[in-house]
């Protein structure tokens, strides 16, 4: 029997921030400088920690947005009375400091391997931020890995990444389930079989299939991967809230 060998521990480190970008009115993009940074894969997410001037903290795991070999950089959505979204989205500045740990994770992350098999990207809301990661890696390595992703959001207000998704349009799909653009082809709807069987590849092709988001829609999506073929070890899911 071979053991396996022990994971380095992560500490806690100060993350600098070096620019940030509105995605939406709830959403920012913080981009990171952190010395010493070990580098990232496709998927993996830190903790961030926010200590208040009585010496209070509060602790909360966010996805890496960025493509492995490209700084560290977070995408947050602000959680309406929440107790570090809000700051992160409202408050910090260039040159401001948080605590990073990380990255933390190897089950929920992609690279590319010898067989190219072909790659589904589910999205429910926020839980595109992972998922943009593996296309920005994708394209970094000029890899030919099919790979689309089909983002499930409520309105257009709320797509994140906007102008970089939109230059994806043949391997990007959106699907509205409140409000819908003037003259979108569909109206309004949830994630259904439908939808999924005009963008997911056949079972046949031995897929892998990676699904973040809120955990109803991770379980209904996951269920209907399912129920298309898709070999349950296969669907790599990430849930929060």
């Amino acid at each position: 029997m071979t053991a396996t060998p022990p994971q380095p521990r992560v500490n806690w480190q100060a993350a600098t921030i070096t620019g940030t970008d509105a995605e939406n009115a709830r959403t920012r993009t913080l981009q990171l400088q952190v010395p010493g940074w070990p580098g990232h894969q496709a998927g993996q997410h830190v903790d961030v920690r926010l200590t208040a001037e009585n010496g209070y903290q509060a602790t909360r795991a966010y996805s890496l947005a960025g493509a492995p070999g490209e700084d560290p950089a977070l995408t947050v959505v602000r959680a309406e009375g929440g107790e570090v979204s809000p700051y992160l989205v409202d408050v910090i500045q260039t040159g401001d400091q948080v605590e990073l740990r990380g990255p933390i994770g190897g089950y929920f992350v992609w690279k590319p391997g010898p067989r190219r098999r072909p790659v589904l990207l589910l999205a429910g809301g926020s839980g595109v931020v992972p998922l943009r990661a593996m296309l920005r890696h994708r394209a970094r390595l000029g890899d030919d890995t099919p790979m689309r992703l089909l983002y499930s959001v409520r309105s257009p207000e709320q797509v994140i990444y906007r102008r970089e998704l939109a230059g994806q349009a043949d391997r990007v799909s959106l699907l509205y389930t409140r409000t819908t653009p003037p003259g979108w082809p569909r109206p309004p709807a949830r994630l259904d079989h439908t939808a999924l069987a005009g963008q997911a590849w056949p079972p046949e092709q031995a897929p892998l299939a990676y699904v973040c988001g809120p955990t109803t829609f991770v379980e209904h999506a996951a269920g209907l991967l399912t129920d298309l073929g898709y070999t349950p070890a296969d669907v790599r899911t990430e849930r929060y809230g």
